[in-house]
């Protein structure tokens, strides 16, 4: 088990989100309505993001006895990693616009990249960083060498 396919996003509100996403040039696929989804997956390049029902997707874990919705920090972060300073500061602005919470404006990292954070409507943090020394693939996913 070496890779990781999919990752759902538990939403509130999949309409609002789906709204959310699509302003930030997401392209999606709908399954069900566009007012009433059932779920919604995106045409991402690398690993693919789902939208499904909090509640639902909590059920679908357990459904006699399913586990605690609660807000606040997970633990866990989704990161886009720009090819430029420039392009962090656009997608966090097309963030901001599109109704995030920018939680961390972009400044130089401790670690010698550049980034920031936002916070989506369902309270989701993500990262979008630079480091100048990154290298992507044909697939625009991150190429990571052993030191």
């Amino acid at each position: 088990m070496n890779r990781l396919n999919l990752i759902t996003l538990g939403t509130k509100d999949i309409v609002k989100s789906h709204i959310f996403f699509k302003k930030l040039g997401f392209d999606t696929s709908i399954r069900g309505t566009e007012s009433n989804p059932f779920i919604i997956f995106f045409k991402n390049e690398g690993t693919r993001i789902a939208l499904y029902p909090l509640e639902e997707l909590a059920k679908d874990i357990d459904n006699e006895s399913p586990p605690a919705i609660s807000s606040g920090f997970s633990g866990i972060t989704l990161a886009y990693n720009a090819k430029s300073m420039g392009e962090v500061d656009e997608v966090l602005k097309r963030a901001k616009l599109a109704g995030a919470e920018i939680i961390k404006e972009p400044k130089k990292n401790d670690w010698g990249g550049y980034g920031g954070y936002f916070t989506d409507l369902d309270g989701y943090y993500w990262e979008v960083a630079f480091g100048e020394d990154w290298e992507f693939n044909e697939s625009n996913m991150l190429i990571i060498n052993d030191q």
